[in-house]
């Protein structure tokens, strides 16, 4: 009955060393207020001087996007007070911003495409942060002031699937350009999310209501997921136009909803103006020619993983969907001999599904080169891709060598066929009533024979050397 229409505006911290219009840090964790000085602070006769970086990285986003780079773009000044921005105005980019008219593609599971249209990307200075002690709150003003760029996509995406989606796309750019660490938990990709419904067919845009500053992919969905459930059963309800307006609302975890936090100001109410103390910024020819040149992104890396290792697309997505997930692969595709089935395999299912806690693929106690080694170790069929699961168990907790470890524990299988004969034979002769009802038509038996080697080698015969033996021996 419905159409949801999101459009979504992305909070990225740079990770320039210093802020935006000082040579304050950016460093996460400092102690409150000790990464400030007067331009940050906006104390008096403070004056800011633009840092060149954040314009380097921005020219770096709007190639990887497809968008238009303007060589010359302007600052603004946006008039609004909040206790964390003492200057009471923030310098943005509002009439001309540094990038404009990109796009993004995202991936559906079922192999289709859909181009996501991305209005703009501008750079502005962020604020600092509000810290609620019971009745008290402080601000702390470390944050003031540290370059962010703000991406803005057109209302293009029309369910929570396709916004997530979309989202860790752009997370992943960001992540693979080295233009931010988009860490999520620590504020340096903030999500604003603006929902709104119409009747299906209907081209009109209805009010929309913008939920703010969501701190997960998780909970960026279920919040989504509520709003439209709140919007569709005010318009059910006949009360659509009252309880449906121009807001600011928050998402509460705890009580899973969203709740009103404030009207939604339009541009009017900022009293937008150029910015008196900054110059306009150009782009060189030199810079256009330096920072184009970007490392290899999500897709391309994909298509390359696809027709190099001849990887199938689904595989090629998970893997590429992260830059330290795809370096790491590579690394492993590195030793010789290695299938990418089984990397692939021994990386996505064993290796992340034993990395928890604080543990990830960047701090992983089995380095890709180990990993890469075990998976030749697996292909060379010097130990079976069960073994490999226990030798793997034991690397989590030992820096030791693949090989020293395979032959510590015994796993390394046998593919001497007089020695897995010797076995066949034995099994088949001590379970003659087995052997007649098998050749009697009772073929599901040939499993009992198999297991039944396997056992008898402790899980070191090579099983299709088994599984070739006993057919021809039970003819």
């Amino acid at each position: 009955m419905f159409e949801v229409v999101i459009g979504l505006e992305v909070h990225v911290q740079l990770n320039t060393k210093t802020k935006l219009f000082c040579s304050c840090p950016t460093s996460f964790n400092h102690k409150q207020n000790t990464n400030t000085c007067p331009t940050c602070l906006a104390l008096p006769g403070a004056l800011p001087v633009f840092n060149k970086e954040v314009l380097h990285k921005s020219i770096m986003f709007g190639t990887a996007v497809d968008a238009t780079i303007n060589r010359i773009s302007y600052f603004d000044r946006k008039s609004y007070f909040y206790p964390d921005s003492p200057s009471a105005y923030q310098i943005t980019q509002l009439y001309t911003p540094v990038v404009e008219h990109g796009k993004l593609t995202v991936d559906f599971e079922d192999g289709t495409t859909k181009s996501i249209r991305i209005n703009r990307a501008h750079i502005e200075a962020d604020a600092g942060k509000n810290i609620h002690d019971g009745d008290i709150s402080k601000v702390d003003l470390n944050r003031a002031g540290t370059p962010l760029l703000e991406i803005v996509s057109e209302p293009d995406m029309r369910s929570a699937d396709e916004a997530i989606l979309y989202l860790k796309k752009l997370h992943s750019i960001i992540r693979y350009l080295d233009i931010g660490d988009a860490n999520m938990q620590e504020g340096s990709f903030r999500v604003d999310v603006n929902v709104s419904i119409r009747p299906k067919g209907d081209e009109k845009l209805y009010t929309r209501v913008e939920i703010k500053n969501i701190n997960s992919f998780k909970f960026i969905q279920k919040a989504i997921e509520l709003e439209v459930a709140r919007q569709s059963e005010a318009w059910e309800d006949g009360v659509y136009e009252q309880e449906i307006v121009q807001e600011t609302r928050l998402f509460d975890q705890t009580k899973q909803e969203t709740r009103s936090m404030r009207g939604k100001e339009e541009a009017a109410d900022y009293r937008y103006f150029p910015e008196p103390d900054l110059l306009k910024v150009v782009v060189t020819d030199e810079m256009m020619e330096k920072y184009t040149k970007i490392p290899e992104l999500p897709d391309e890396k994909k298509e390359r993983f696809v027709s190099e290792y001849g990887m199938n697309e689904y595989n090629a997505v998970v893997i590429t969907s992260s830059v330290e997930l795809a370096n790491f692969f590579e690394t492993m595709m590195d030793e010789e001999g290695v299938s990418a089935k089984t990397a692939t395999t021994l990386l996505t299912v064993e290796l992340q599904g034993r990395l928890k806690g604080e543990l990830n693929i960047t701090n992983s106690p089995v380095d890709a080169k180990k990993l890469g080694f075990l998976a030749k170790r697996v292909d060379d069929k010097t130990i079976s891709g069960k073994a490999a699961k226990e030798v793997l168990d034991h690397l989590m907790e030992n820096d030791e060598d693949v090989d020293a470890v395979i032959e510590k524990l015994g796993l390394k299988q046998v593919s001497d066929t007089g020695a897995i004969e010797a076995m066949c034979d034995e099994i088949i002769n001590a379970n003659p009533e087995k052997v007649e009802q098998y050749k009697g038509g009772k073929d599901k038996l040939f499993g009992f024979f198999v297991g039944q080697v396997m056992k008898a080698s402790k899980g070191s015969a090579n099983p299709q050397a088994v599984n070739e033996i006993l057919k021809t021996k039970l003819g």
